[in-house]
């Protein structure tokens, strides 16, 4: 009996609405909000946000973060995905151990690493008692701001790297084995079958974590927020900021547009540069 032609979209339905519901409708509204200046349409909210002293900081130090913390999560992943594909005994465990981070909200693993990189956290008390200083050292400072940048780039590829591990092991274990096999028997190197086979089939694969990890590191917040609070300005905490601090609902729409737009600017710049052919992938 055929199936209706209505069913596949009575099917998706539920779907469409929860999304629509609940994330078309609050970013249509933060996106009139953005150009609400009071008297109707108006850029001055976006002209505050531009005028914003702490504005060209807090984009700078976005876009740092992102182009450290990106390349560094996915070479680690990529390793780490690699290393577990060589693995035949306890890659389950490795695995898990792992992923670890993932099960650690964002908050609470900026906490974990204030207690070690605080002036009396675990990494003080260490080098003190080996004798390698004197006192507390102050990492997280205004005053060390070179030390606080890394600080937060330690603390974001411990805690999301998992993500685009899980995302690259996925897309390893689609890689047939048999093409491995046939250079193994043409005599190719490791680093030319990882360079011919195993980093070409990997490229949807490497689309989507680039564009998921590109996307969150973007909205990245609380690991900054618990380190070094308004030290560190990034977009995102800007617009906390603006929300909370300043009750100014229209300029914190306005950083919340920004960071939709890049994020979707990158997103394009992804598909456009790692173009997956369908057929060439079948």
């Amino acid at each position: 009996m055929p199936q209706p032609r209505w069913l596949p979209y009575l099917l998706i339905a539920p779907s469409v609405a929860f999304l629509a519901a609940f994330f078309l409708v609050p970013l249509g509204q933060t996106i009139l909000l953005s150009f609400d200046g009071g008297q109707g349409f108006s850029l001055a909210n976006y002209a505050r946000m531009a005028g914003d002293l702490n504005f060209p900081t807090a984009l700078r130090n976005t876009f740092a973060l992102v182009i450290v913390v990106i390349p560094l999560q996915v070479g680690l992943a990529l390793v780490m995905g690699l290393m577990l594909q060589k693995m035949t005994r306890g890659r389950e465990l490795v695995l898990w151990i792992w992923t670890i981070p993932l099960g650690v909200s964002d908050l609470a693993a900026g906490l974990v690493w204030l207690a070690i990189l605080q002036d009396s956290g675990y990494l003080n008390t260490l080098l003190f008692q080996f004798g390698l200083i004197s006192g507390p050292t102050a990492y997280l400072n205004s005053e060390t701001p070179i030390a606080l940048f890394f600080a937060v780039v330690l603390a974001e590829v411990w805690r999301a790297t998992a993500i685009v591990l899980i995302i690259l092991v996925a897309g390893i274990q689609l890689i047939p084995k048999e093409f491995g096999e046939a250079a193994d028997i043409f005599g190719a190197s490791p680093w030319t079958k990882f360079r011919k086979i195993t980093l070409p089939l990997l490229k949807p694969s490497l689309q989507s974590a680039l564009i998921l990890r590109t996307v969150l590191a973007f909205e990245v917040f609380a690991v900054v927020y618990a380190l070094g609070g308004r030290n560190f300005p990034i977009i995102v905490g800007e617009a906390y900021t603006w929300q909370n601090e300043n009750q100014n609902y229209g300029v914190a729409a306005a950083y919340a547009v920004l960071v939709m737009a890049i994020s979707l600017a990158a997103t394009v710049i992804y598909l456009k540069a790692l173009r997956v052919d369908p057929e060439a992938q079948a």
